[in-house]
């Protein structure tokens, strides 16, 4: 049996289809964040990109996104390791940091369920940034849960 394409490859020598299938589709990557000017964390808010469907967590116009949202980053194997907003639970940056998949990604558990039963999706728990200005984001704060643990069979 061989390994999985994620254990044996770089982010650099992923096909488009295994790179894109490395979104766990969780939606966290596409709530604003604001960076405390003091310490450099990122702090997480509620609110999503407008683009971002609410109810399955994926991009509503991803071809044309970076065109419709200015600020929306395009991830790539360069860029991963300069992005400290993304959030520690993304695949692209746990194996660029050298980390396995967790339990709950779709690659590793065979179905997107898992992403929802490990309280990663935001599905339910984000509304879109529509109306909502800049200046008013740091009343939409929110400290993302932390995984579930995984159910004994």
């Amino acid at each position: 049996m061989t390994e999985p394409f994620w254990k044996t490859k770089t982010l650099d020598d992923m096909s488009r289809a295994e790179w894109e299938s490395l979104c766990d589709g969780c939606g966290r990557c596409c709530l604003n964040k604001l960076e405390d000017e003091d310490t450099g964390h990122f702090l997480y808010t509620r609110a999503a990109c407008k683009l971002l469907d609410l109810k399955t967590c994926r991009c509503t116009d991803y071809p044309n996104r970076a065109k419709r949202v200015p600020d929306c980053v395009t991830l790539t194997p360069e860029v991963i390791d300069g992005l400290g907003w993304l959030p520690e639970t993304c695949a692209y940056r746990l194996l660029d940091e050298g980390n396995p998949l967790p339990w709950w990604h779709p690659l590793v558990s065979g179905t997107q369920a898992t992403v929802t039963e490990a309280g990663i999706s935001v599905a339910g728990m984000a509304y879109s940034e529509e109306g909502i200005s800049v200046d008013d984001l740091i009343d939409h704060l929110w400290k993302l849960p932390k995984a579930k643990r995984r159910k004994k069979p």
